[in-house]
């Protein structure tokens, strides 16, 4: 009998084992089952795999061994991501094991802030086939395209079309990098089969021109489609989706801003789909509040909230807090007024002339500023903000390295004794204030917490973990609650409901340190609460959810695979 949803068999004894029809090298060329070394001297003459591998059969832990420590020969993050990613394309199993065992070490490689270089040296430092690299040319054939996986079974889908990724902007189809890493994130976080995961990247032309002059590049050498082009390819691209992968949840991934908020209002009633950027960042980065408001014995209606950065993670933060005070019993006006944004151009206002249609709803009136006094004549930069509203808590959604200014800081301490800063945007460079700094400024009194990882700070004695608001936290429970409970739509509710479970998750020990958020390493016991969280909402709240009789625990260990080897016999 089947054990499961991954081949997971027993034999009349109880014994589990898999049953394979490949053979020799075909065998170990399918990186979903491929043992290497491991293959046993029994399964070596059943797969007809004498005298094509090296003599002596080698433990699981052993191989773990082995590849940790040519990992640790890697000499550049880079290179070390090259080396994961190889091991990846040979080997899945082994792959995860290996992150399992290092997820605290591995993370950073495989995703932020790495990746960023990764995609951007894609083209020169290709390896290996994986997902689907969509194109005006092929859109209508991905069912072709599909039918050439060895699972048909797939669960998760990360999609993007690298306009904007990371803090880089258009990649092309680099861009490809995030999908595979992410879909690895859930993987590693939610159990999700990697035969149930598609990475796809829509190669629509890019307008990066180091791309298009450089030959080595490998993606379609012309300018991006826009306007209705774009949207006829992007209608074409979820027909495909909602016709050859009906059970799939879609993850829109680093699309540029208006793109993204345009997509994800399109088509969330049309396939279970949410976009990370938007939902996932502004997900995690409540919780931390959450928890920075329960390090001041405040509530998240105490604070001011300016949001540096007015883009698809920006307009999303502020979307969230917005949940979350209204969550704690404000009107919406009483919400909106608590929530200042800034873009490029300062405080955004609703005077301006072509507002993006997303920016809108938390601009402010012209009005607000008769009485301020101001470095620029129509204009209010962060500074001017700070001195004339008491902000509270201020984010970093820009990109822009070294934004927050000991000015900046110094000034939100004549309203808060704790000012809650969290310098959120990747990689590491574009971070808008280092931590130490932060805690300089503020003689150790300020909250922290970053989006890239990094490293303790000791200030006067103090220790100081720097809890990191990554979405890895929020998005792979999501999409495992999601695809657990068969929902039709994701909802702002999900989300709101991951803001409060991974606040829920950080110790009281963590937050004496003034962390507040869990450690990467328990990656995997965050995501199973977060989606044990969204389910029992559902549950408690939709009269017709499919768990109202399903033990939601046992649902989910379902749904969630361990990188483990079984005994393989012939089929």
């Amino acid at each position: 009998m089947t054990v499961g949803k991954y081949l997971r068999w027993k034999d009349a004894q109880g014994n589990e084992f898999r049953p394979v029809s490949l053979s020799g090298t075909d065998l170990l060329n399918d990186r979903n089952l491929n043992k290497s070394t491991a293959f046993s001297y029994e399964e070596r003459d059943m797969f007809n795999l004498n005298g094509l591998l090296p003599p002596r059969v080698q433990t699981f832990e052993d191989q773990i061994k082995r590849v940790y420590s040519g990992f640790k020969n890697a000499s550049t993050d880079i290179e070390k991501y090259l080396f994961l990613r190889s091991l990846q394309d040979r080997n899945e199993t082994l792959f995860y094991a290996l992150l399992n065992r290092y997820v605290e070490e591995m993370t950073p490689i495989i995703y932020t802030p790495t990746v960023g270089k990764a995609c951007q040296e894609f083209s020169h430092r290709y390896q290996k086939a994986r997902g689907l690299y969509i194109t005006e040319d092929n859109v209508d054939s991905m069912g072709e395209m599909a039918r050439e996986f060895a699972s048909q079974d797939i669960k998760i889908i990360v999609v993007t079309d690298s306009q904007g990724i990371l803090g880089l902007g258009d990649q092309g189809v680099g861009g490809m990098g995030i999908p595979i890493g992410k879909l690895s994130l859930y993987t590693l976080g939610a159990g999700i089969h990697p035969t149930q995961c598609l990475p796809i990247a829509l190669d629509i032309g890019t307008d990066n021109p180091d791309l298009l002059s450089d030959p080595m590049y490998l993606g379609v050498t012309k300018k991006r489609i826009r306007g209705d082009e774009y949207r006829t390819f992007i209608a074409k691209f979820v027909e495909q989706v909602t016709h050859h992968f009906p059970k799939a949840v879609l993850q829109w991934e680093d699309f540029s801003k208006s793109n993204a908020f345009d997509n994800l209002t399109e088509y969330e009633d049309v396939v279970p789909s949410f976009n990370d950027d938007i939902q996932g960042t502004g997900s995690v980065v409540l919780a931390g509040i959450i928890n920075a408001a329960k390090i001041k014995h405040e509530s998240l209606s105490d604070q001011v909230y300016a949001v540096y950065g007015a883009g698809a993670g920006g307009v999303g933060v502020a979307d969230q807090i917005f949940a979350g005070l209204l969550k704690e019993g404000l009107s919406h006006e009483e919400a909106r007024a608590r929530i200042y944004t800034l873009d490029s151009r300062g405080v955004v206002f609703d005077n301006r002339d072509n507002l993006d249609e997303y920016k809108k709803r938390y601009s402010k009136s012209w009005e607000l500023t008769r009485d301020w006094q101001l470095e620029q004549e129509g204009k209010v930069s962060l500074q001017d903000l700070l001195n004339n509203v008491p902000v509270t808590v201020l984010l970093g959604c820009s990109g822009v390295g070294g934004a927050f200014t000991q000015s900046h800081i110094e000034r939100m301490q004549c309203y808060t004794d704790r000012p809650i800063v969290f310098p959120l945007s990747n990689p590491t460079d574009n971070c808008e204030a280092l931590p130490e700094d932060l805690y300089r400024w503020t003689n150790g009194r300020a909250i922290v917490a970053t989006g890239s990882p990094f490293d303790d700070v000791v200030f006067e004695g103090s220790t100081h973990r720097i809890g990191q608001g990554n979405n890895v936290f929020i998005f792979p429970g999501v999409g495992l609650a999601a695809i657990a409970g068969e929902v039709e739509k994701i909802t702002m509710d999900m989300f709101t409901t991951a803001s409060y479970a991974l606040a829920e998750h950080v110790s009281e020990e963590d937050l004496a340190m003034g962390c507040v958020y869990p450690r990467i390493s328990e990656l995997k016991e965050v995501t199973i609460h977060v989606a044990t969280t969204i389910l029992q909402r559902l549950k408690e709240t939709d009269p017709v959810s499919k768990l109202r009789d399903k033990d939601i625990r046992h649902e989910l260990a379902s749904h969630m695979w361990e990188p483990v080897y079984l005994p393989y016999r012939r089929v």
